[in-house]
């Protein structure tokens, strides 16, 4: 340690609590991180907020609550002192536990309050509101409807709230809901509380302190410290998979999974996948494969639809030391969940962002050790009959290029802002209704509208959608003109899903006799197998007003109950650094054999058709290929826009987004494409337009309640970008 470390730490030690100086000094820690000394730096001689952003393992949490806690201890409120919000409960339970221990000398007691917390427990935080109250956002909206009247009681003094993995809620539904209640809240609290955000990926430090600070005038001082440059161990490979789904012993003998199991092996390591039935298919598979050379079941499966005792399950045995764990995870545990130390991370195909990237190779590496990642990418056998674009590997190309992206730059994506939150809208409006009963119109226009995600939205918009929600009777007109929850919006507000401004998915439980194993959407009938948790179940019964399916365990694999895919946003920057991948003249060094090769005839392909130099391609006589290398929203919003060209006179359009798009040509030429296109980005079209009046995109849990001339509105503003568009062309 320098001594200008040891000074600092020296100094920010004094600062500290007693009994913080105490669990330091009897937990053996040599020295306080930079991260650490920098918050209570920020914490104890400034008056702003905080955002500290740094990698996974660095301390984060503690940098935040060592200063917090002295504060408090220094200076007891007499109502709860600090909030600190999580995302997910896991994450809350893993610190709950961290906190106890830090606190067991001293006078100031950690709560907890999500669905998995007794009542018991809960009335006892009622009874004596102290300390810190650690909470999801869905159990503080159950509480801002359920205890409006006690709020006072419980906040009034409330110095901080600690928004944990701020990265993963901004530009969210779910992250707009915070902002509204803390805005709900701060009427019921004398000074207004100082807010830490924390985060291990952030691009964009501006926006996240924009984000931060909604609804305050305080400042926002950001402290980014990520250690200076890590090493990183990093590995890619490819395989060609069977076009057909294989659901038998075959799939042990598969060089893709071969290779899984082989860098999996008697260590603890984390696969990631991009969805459940990803997660499912590769821990059945090692498992049959460990089974076969009399090796032991080390496997676990860990997603939103695994029962939370078998996730505990995987949990715990990630992190014991004593023996290996194998855990397949979609974005289940990209956040900080502690797991131990892993000493691999695995990628099944490319990872949608660069920011999902990091948070995944953050979970190794720990106490010193480089991280560690290797991407596994698979493709379609091809038979040779394949086009162009579907000859060319998609996801390889993605997985280099973000990492790249990263390794060239440090660059990560910046989030975009929703302009039009209506489904959360909604969902405000009734929440504050529930909680404060009847109000008139423009009181709860004067409630609603001046909550930060709500900037965007005029009172027109607001008044018809009262109007409409008075219609379907969510909302009821009293004789006295005052507004209260409807019949109809009383089912819907009363139920404990409603905390919740996630859809969620109704799907059926899985037991095996009294244990619950998790759940899935579609049943298959009974006699039928399926896969869960990493295991196959055979039917046996289902009970469906009780939505529940009862099964056996049996052998074998079978197929998987989910649907595929993801519903994220690929940046256009990731595209085209993909399509720099192709051309340049580069040999990246973590590439392994298979997909050095498997690139090498990428780039020979590229380069026979020209790709880096025309984005129009003829596949058949009337028949073409667009590749417009830019992102999802992008896209999205140029298949629109050729769509509503008549003068094209184009008969079909398919593709995949973001690569690709297959027009059908009618009269057109496809020499006069290119230019057709640029000269209809040029014309005076707003985003409006790409939309039909009779258009109504239902995408988010609360949308089937809002007018539909409102939901055709924030999709264009929300769903399209014609100047991003519009700057892509202009490249061509």
């Amino acid at each position: 340690m320098s001594n200008d470390s040891e000074q600092d730490t020296l100094h920010t030690f004094s600062r500290l609590a007693p009994f913080i100086q105490e669990y330091i000094y009897t937990h053996n820690w040599s020295e306080l991180r930079p991260i650490q000394i920098e918050a209570c730096r920020i914490i104890f001689d400034t008056d702003a907020h905080l955002l500290l952003a740094a990698g996974t393992a660095s301390g984060k949490t503690e940098a935040a609550f060592l200063p917090v806690l002295t504060l408090l201890h220094e200076k007891p409120p007499n109502t709860i002192g600090a909030l600190y919000i999580s995302p997910i409960k896991a994450l809350i339970n893993d610190q709950f536990e961290r906190l106890n221990s830090l606190l067991k000398e001293a006078d100031i007691p950690v709560s907890h309050w999500h669905g998995d917390v007794s009542q018991s427990r809960k009335q006892i935080l009622l009874k004596n509101p102290k300390g810190v109250l650690q909470i999801t956002p869905e159990s503080l909206e159950s509480l801002l409807i359920n205890k409006n009247t006690e709020l006072s009681r419980l906040f009034k003094y409330l110095r901080f709230v600690i928004i944990d993995e701020i990265h993963s809620l901004m530009g969210s539904e779910r992250g707009g809901q915070i902002l509204c209640q803390l805005a709900r809240l701060s009427k019921f609290i004398q000074n207004p509380p100082r807010r830490i955000g924390l985060s291990a990926t952030l691009g964009d430090y501006s926006s996240a302190a924009q984000w931060l600070q909604a609804g305050t005038q305080r400042q926002v001082i950001t402290s980014d410290i990520q250690g200076g440059q890590r090493k990183l161990h990093l590995a890619v490979e490819h395989f060609y998979v069977p076009n057909q789904p294989v659901e038998n012993n075959n799939s042990v003998v598969s060089p893709y999974y071969k290779y899984i199991f082989n860098h999996t092996k008697s260590r603890n390591c984390l696969i990631f996948a991009n969805n459940r039935a990803e997660t499912e298919s590769v821990i059945a598979t090692l498992r049959q494969i460990a089974a076969a050379e009399g090796l032991p079941d080390i496997y676990h499966v860990h997603h939103g639809s695994i029962s939370a005792k078998l996730r505990e399950t995987a949990e715990e045995a990630m992190r014991d030391r004593t023996s290996p764990a194998v855990t397949a995870a979609t974005v289940t545990l990209e956040l900080g969940i502690d797991i131990g130390q892993l000493e691999r991370v695995i990628q099944l195909e490319a990872p949608i962002s660069v920011s999902s990237f990091l948070q995944r190779l953050g979970r190794s590496g720990r106490r010193g050790e480089p991280p560690e990642m290797r991407f596994v990418c698979a493709e379609a056998e091809l038979s040779g009959e394949e086009s162009l674009p579907e000859q060319i590997p998609w996801q390889l190309l993605q997985a280099i290029a973000i990492i790249q992206l990263y390794l060239e730059e440090r660059w990560i994506e910046p989030i975009r802002p929703v302009q039009y939150p209506l489904s959360l809208l909604y969902h405000q409006t009734m929440s504050i209704l529930a909680a404060m009963g009847e109000l008139s119109a423009t009181a709860l226009a004067a409630q609603v509208l001046t909550l930060p995600p709500f900037s965007a939205i005029s009172k027109d918009d607001f008044r018809q959608l009262l109007r409409y929600l008075i219609d379907i009777n969510h909302i009821q007109q009293t004789e006295q003109g005052g507004l209260i929850i409807g019949l109809t919006g009383e089912k819907i507000v009363r139920s404990f899903q409603f905390y919740a401004v996630f859809a969620d998915n109704r799907e059926y439980k899985v037991r095996d006799d009294s244990m619950e194993i998790g759940s899935i959407i579609m049943p298959p009938p009974p006699g039928n197998q399926f896969t869960l948790a990493g295991r196959t179940w055979h039917v046996l019964d289902i009970e469906p007003k009780a939505k529940t399916i009862w099964v056996k365990q049996v052998e074998g694999i079978a197929s998987i109950s989910w649907r595929s895919g993801s519903s994220s946003d690929i940046h256009s920057k990731v595209l085209h650094r993909m399509r720099r991948v192709l051309f340049e003249d580069v040999s990246y060094s973590y590439l392994q054999n298979n997909a050095k090769e498997r690139l090498k005839i990428a780039r020979q392909l590229a380069q026979n058709a020209e790709l880096d130099r025309v984005n129009i391609l003829r596949l058949e006589s009337k028949t073409c290929c667009i590749f417009p290398w830019m992102g999802t929203v992008a896209y999205r919003t140029l298949a629109r826009l050729l769509k509503l060209c008549q003068d094209l006179e184009i008969r079909g359009i398919s593709g995949v987004n973001p690569y690709f798009l297959i027009l059908k040509l009618g009269k057109i030429k496809l020499t006069e494409l290119d230019k057709k296109i640029v000269s209809l980005c040029e014309q005076e079209i707003t985003v409006q337009d790409l939309v039909s009046p009779q258009e109504a995109p239902r995408l988010q849990k609360y949308d089937e309640f809002i007018p539909s001339t409102l939901l055709g509105k924030a999709f264009a503003l929300d769903y399209l970008d014609l100047v991003e568009l519009r700057r892509i062309i202009n490249s061509w």
